[in-house]
């Protein structure tokens, strides 16, 4: 562990992230930039938006066809029926709407603004265009995780970062949407208290923890900081047991007390 406690340094450089991108080999060369080399236990917090963006995520609206249910749907909320076919495309349910707001349930479990459709920081010179969530990021970030060991021959970690609202709480925070190689849930019931008292719900969402630390060096509009490097972290209870996917961290809908 770093003394004194972790570090996390923000990697730019990146530049404009094309589909096809090697994202491993980008990220190595924003490493070596900063002047660092990669440690074991090092963690890469890396940014949906490049993410998406090298796998070919983006989509000109041009191209969408808005069925007659996006074109109500975008008229109660105010938003192009475009846009409301793909978050319907990405979603599994609408949670909330009203003029300006669209909750959904994306199809990965999580539950937000517009299914993480998104039109900011993305090159719209061939026509409007918007970026959609990964796939699958927890096998993005297995694949980045592969990619980066085999190069290195370290043992770090991966974590893909959005931006996400609270419930009851103003502003956005960073969260994993996808990780390989971390504790993403640190359980540390059965465990004690200071005072010897049993823990009985104390389940860490450590991987959120490391998105949004990461989120405060990488920042959201033009900081052009696409990835950040957290050293130093202190042992999680989980780090011995299975490989665990941030897909473990959403909430079960047996769960959900507000459906």
């Amino acid at each position: 562990m770093t003394p004194g406690g972790f570090t996390v340094a923000p990697l730019s450089g990146i530049g404009m992230v094309k589909p096809g991108d090697d994202l491993a080999a980008l990220l190595l060369t924003a490493v070596r930039a900063a002047g660092q080399r990669l440690e074991n236990g090092d963690v890469l917090a890396v940014a949906q938006k490049i993410v998406s963006k090298a796998e070919g995520r983006q989509v000109l609206l041009e191209d969408v066809e808005p069925s007659p249910a996006a074109r109500a749907l975008a008229a109660e909320t105010d938003k192009d029926p475009r846009l409301v076919q793909l978050i319907l495309d990405e979603s599994t349910d609408v949670v909330r709407k009203k003029p300006g707001v669209l909750i959904v349930r994306h199809r990965l479990g999580l539950v937000g603004a517009h299914a993480g459709v998104d039109q900011s920081n993305i090159n719209h010179g061939d026509g409007a265009a918007a970026l959609l969530l990964p796939a699958a990021p927890d096998a993005s970030a297995e694949r980045l995780r592969a990619g980066l060991a085999g190069a290195t021959g370290k043992a770090v970690g991966v974590i893909i970062t959005d931006s996400a609202n609270r419930p009851w709480r103003l502003g956005t925070v960073g969260i994993a949407i996808g990780a390989a190689g971390v504790a993403v849930l640190d359980d540390r019931r059965g465990g004690a208290d200071l005072y010897g008292r049993e823990l009985k719900v104390t389940l860490a969402n450590r991987a959120d923890a490391i998105a949004a630390a990461a989120a405060l060096v990488m920042g959201e509009t033009t900081e052009a900081t696409p990835a950040a490097l957290v050293r130093g972290l202190p042992p999680a209870a989980a780090d011995a047991g299975p490989p665990q996917r941030a897909a473990d961290s959403v909430r079960p809908l047996a769960d959900d007390l507000f459906r």
